[in-house]
Parts: structure tokens; sequence; C-alpha cells
């Protein structure tokens, strides 16, 4: 199986990317995170994807997920929840 490309949009003090960030660890799925709060292109990228600024925002192979939802994401990851 292809290994999916996926994106963490966050802050340093969102409770939800802290765990969306270490379900991904415990699963051993490699992810590339970007902190919103200090990278304003980051940030602007994220809003032009979503069109809010919530957190996390989670991207799989081009899925967007709004926050952390620890079944969605396991489905998007073809991984156990």
């Amino acid at each position: 199986m292809e290994t999916p490309n996926v994106v963490i949009y966050s802050t340093p003090v969102c409770g939800y990317c802290k765990l969306a960030k270490e379900f991904m660890t415990e699963r051993n799925v490699a992810y590339t995170e970007h902190d919103v709060a200090a990278d304003v292109e980051k940030r602007k990228e994220m809003m032009e994807k979503t069109g809010q600024m919530g957190v996390p925002v989670i991207e799989v192979d081009e899925q967007l997920m709004i926050g952390f939802d620890r079944a969605a994401l396991a489905n998007l990851l073809n991984v156990e929840a």
C-alpha cells in the first residue's frame, strides 16, 4: 500500500492538535506539521483550503479534515482507530 501524504496545520497550544499528532505517531504515520501560529504563509494556505481558522486541519492525500475525529482519521489513513 502506498504511503499517504499527510499534513497537519496546528498551533502549539491546541489540545486536539496534540491528540491528532500522538494518534499518527502511535500508528507510525509520517506527517508534515505546519505551525499556523508562527507561519503566516501556511496560515493563509490553510484558510484558503478550508475557509476558516480552526485547528487542527489534517490533509490526507488532498482530503481535508477539520478537527480531530479519531474514527474518521483512522478511516482516511486506513489504520486502526
